[in-house]
């Protein structure tokens, strides 16, 4: 079966590449040095720290693999290059939350770079994948469990 890709943004990747770097130079060296330490102070079997470090070992290990498998089957996307006649991922959109009449600016990303508290969403999303192709002057309607809601679209610009 054929991995998932991984649409990512030029920040997504760095933001991944630097926290894989962090992980394998900073985090491993700082968990070994506390294992290190708890190891000496005897009796591994009630010994809280080393078990802690332990932990903290095997979650370092479980997020490296995991950052390692999303950089791998990463796709980037141009920034530079993307249309802005219409929507796509890597796009800054405001649109008008026309039930609210409000407005909201949103970078569409892909599924792994979402972060709705930073303004990001999915391409992926129910209000992303119905913003995907639209243009400025477009009103998209969204299926959500709380009804139909719908955007008018704005503005689209480059994120850089």
């Amino acid at each position: 079966m054929e991995q998932k890709k991984n649409i990512l943004t030029y920040e997504g990747l760095r933001k991944y590449e630097d926290e894989l770097q962090d992980l394998k130079v900073v985090k491993r060296k700082e968990v070994a040095q506390k294992i290190k330490e708890a190891r000496e102070q005897g009796d591994l079997s009630e010994n809280a720290e080393y078990d802690a470090a332990k932990d903290e070992q095997r979650d370092i290990e479980a997020r490296i693999e995991e950052l390692e498998k999303i950089l791998k089957n990463a796709e980037v996307v141009v920034e530079d290059e993307i249309d802005i006649d219409k929507i796509s991922v890597g796009c800054k959109v405001e649109i008008l939350d026309v039930e609210y009449n409000e407005k909201v600016i949103y970078k569409i990303v892909g599924s792994t770079e979402a972060n709705s508290l930073k303004g990001k969403i999915s391409n992926e999303s129910p209000v992303g994948s119905a913003l995907i192709g639209a243009q400025a002057g477009d009103t998209v309607q969204v299926e959500t469990q709380a009804g139909v809601l719908k955007y008018k679209v704005l503005e689209i610009q480059r994120s850089n």
